[in-house]
């Protein structure tokens, strides 16, 4: 009899922890975290984003609106950070991290973002829709691009050392690409490590 209350006890364990292990399993994300980092000169430059996939859908224009700020990314903000002070758009930023935000275009050019509070583009809205006011003022910088044709179905990011200057930051997704140069001011790096010597 206490052996039988032994297994019934150890089967009840058993079967409430086999219960908690899968009350605690996920399925994968829709759109999986991703991350690509390059070093630049002396400037290390990464971005962190989810990548989300076409799956047969007309994203620009319809999923994201022409006009309407978009996070370019998926589940929260994609953030692009600089280890030291670089210049984009013909700005100087300092070292840090920051919000890339994208405004698509039915033809010409799109709108790049860079928030200087590494917000959420939700944290912009107001009556039910993004308040661009309100991004643009908390802009770092922004900068128009052309839009160049691909056809990539997962969103990703590129960041290409270029001369190990000057680095190439591109976003591919859906049959848009969205290229902008990141300047990591090697000569003026230099020639400040020159006069402090």
């Amino acid at each position: 009899m206490k052996n039988s209350k032994h297994l019934l006890l150890a089967l009840a364990l058993f079967i409430s922890s086999t219960f908690a292990a899968f009350a605690q399993l996920q399925t994968p994300a829709a759109s999986p975290a991703a991350f690509v980092s390059q070093v630049v000169g002396f400037t290390k430059i990464s971005i962190d984003y989810s990548s989300p996939a076409v799956k047969g859908r007309k994203i620009f224009g319809e999923i994201e609106k022409y006009g309407v700020t978009w996070r370019a990314g998926a589940n929260a903000q994609t953030i692009i950070e600089f280890s030291t002070p670089v210049s984009v758009g013909g700005k100087n930023l300092r070292a840090g991290k920051y919000s890339i935000f994208m405004t698509p275009a039915a033809s010409g050019e799109w709108t790049v973002h860079l928030n200087s509070k590494a917000a959420s583009v939700f944290a912009y809205m107001k009556e039910g829709a993004i308040d661009e006011e309100a991004v643009a003022a908390d802009n770092a910088v922004s900068f128009k691009v052309a839009p160049s044709a691909g056809n990539t179905e997962r969103l990703q990011y590129h960041i290409s050392a270029e001369n190990n200057k000057v680095a190439k930051v591109t976003m591919a997704w859906e049959k848009v690409v969205i290229s902008f140069m990141v300047d990591t001011q090697v000569d003026q790096k230099m020639e400040g490590f020159k006069s402090a010597f």
